[in-house]
């Protein structure tokens, strides 16, 4: 059974950065697309970014300018850098790994932006 794990997360200063990582238990094939996800208490889950293997990158309109994506397809490892941290970026943060080799999530990582 493939894991994906999540770390980075905690508590961090309005305007503050943190930088996930999520990484896969053992090697996925066939993954060509990877992305990150928030879900704050009481709401839906959120699209955050993604990286599309070989087409690039997109971003949520909240996050645009603040947060980046980067990742290796081949260790199956992705990263969100956020930075200027608002407290409605609060929420647990979800990695997400999909393709031919199958649809992975993590179990989530909490973020808190507070004084």
């Amino acid at each position: 059974q493939v894991q994906l794990v999540e770390s980075g997360g905690g508590l961090v200063q309005p305007g503050g950065s943190l930088r996930l990582s999520c990484a896969a238990s053992r090697t996925i094939l066939g993954i060509n697309y990877m992305g990150w996800y928030r879900q704050a208490p009481g709401k839906e889950r959120e699209f955050v970014a993604d990286l599309i293997r070989g087409r690039g990158t997109n971003y949520g309109d909240s996050v645009k300018g603040r947060f980046t994506i980067s990742g290796d397809f081949a260790k199956n490892t992705v990263y969100l850098q956020m930075n200027s941290l608002k407290p409605e970026d609060t929420a647990v943060y979800f990695c997400n790994e999909r393709g031919d080799g199958g649809d992975y999530w993590g179990q989530g990582t909490q973020v808190t932006v507070s004084a």
